[in-house]
């Protein structure tokens, strides 16, 4: 089951008995990767999303991990820090988001009060660089802390991992900026730290290396990519997580993959999930094939908790309702039917 955003974490951004209610309904997954949660305060992008930084949050997740291990399910927990994609007004402090230079994200942005500007984010220091690193590796502590079989550290979307990859976005002329090599370290340290912190083993990575999300852009992205997912090959992770286009998206840009996972199990020797767009029989074929070892569905899963017994069976699907995704309570996340 891969990674979810829906934005139902109740009063300290910690999960509750309903978020525990909708992971265990869908615990028959071989992994469930739970939404992403942000890893400190100045990780948060969105109104409502968990956290893993606090008593309260760990307290929360504990419900989580229990209800999901009590279904013989595996769980492990996304962790996230969005970067520059966020605002004064999910800023706890009303301070500025940060980003790898003081470069803003175009368009528009979703807060509380609604959709509203985006503003140029604050450039990390080398000293909050590390800080944040720090963060990563403290939240995953927190993450078995709370029960979590592993984490997968969120590199993807255009989030702050990918914003440091991007040019677009990283205009450092520090160790962090300016070639792939440094491009890459930000990210490359988060992963140390955390499988320093938890073990290898517990440790995986999501990443779009054909994404653009959020205005990111890249000269060379194959070759950013190339060189990023090898270095990953020296940690010997449980797994990296990739994420196929939407083609559309890659319309006028032709340097871009428009199929990443062939690509990259020529470079990456471990474990490697694929996802985006997949249904079962594609799935079946990305697997026998040898280009991926699992496949993550999303959508699927949140409108059908059964999605596995539902594939075995040959069943039809529940179709999911958008205007429910994100935010509410029970309506379009606890109240989709199983198979009788």
């Amino acid at each position: 089951m891969a990674p979810l955003t829906r934005q139902r974490a109740g009063i300290g951004l910690a999960p509750t008995e309903l978020n525990a209610l909708y992971y265990a309904q869908r615990a028959s997954a071989g992994l469930i990767i739970s939404e992403a949660s942000q890893i400190s305060p100045r990780g948060q992008g969105y109104p409502n999303t968990p956290g893993i930084y606090s008593a309260e949050q760990i307290s929360g997740w504990k419900r989580v991990t229990r209800a999901v291990h009590e279904g013989g399910g595996k769980i492990f927990i996304q962790l996230w820090h969005v970067g520059r994609h966020s605002h004064p007004l999910i800023q706890l402090d009303g301070g500025l988001p940060v980003g790898p230079s003081a470069v803003k994200e175009p368009g528009l942005i979703t807060t509380a009060s609604g959709k509203v500007e985006t503003v140029t984010p604050h450039a990390l220091t080398i000293a909050e660089i590390h800080a944040t690193i720090a963060d990563y590796a403290q939240a995953a502590r927190n993450a078995i802390e709370a029960g979590f079989d592993g984490v997968e550290i969120h590199g993807a979307n255009g989030y702050l991992v990918d914003q440091f990859l991007s040019d677009s976005v990283n205009q450092r002329t520090d160790a962090y900026g300016g070639t792939i090599e440094n491009k890459s370290r930000f990210g490359l340290e988060v992963v140390a730290a955390v499988v320093d912190a938890i073990g290898a083993d517990k440790t995986g990575i999501r990443i779009s290396p054909s994404g653009t999300n959020f205005g990111l852009l890249n000269r060379d992205p194959v070759a950013t990519f190339d060189y990023f997912i090898d270095e990953l090959n020296a940690f010997n992770l449980a797994y990296i997580h990739l994420i196929e286009p939407v083609l559309a998206s890659l319309e006028n840009l032709p340097f871009y993959l428009k199929k990443v996972t062939p690509h990259y199990r020529k470079i990456y020797h471990g474990t490697l999930i694929t996802s985006a767009g997949y249904d079962f029989e594609s799935a079946e074929k990305v697997v026998l094939d040898g280009n991926a070892d699992l496949v993550a569905f999303g959508k699927q899963f949140i409108s059908n908790p059964d999605l596995v017994e539902r594939y075995n069976k040959g069943a039809g699907l529940n179709a999911f309702d958008i205007a429910t995704f994100y935010g509410g309570a029970e309506a379009g996340y606890t109240d989709y039917p199983a198979l009788k």
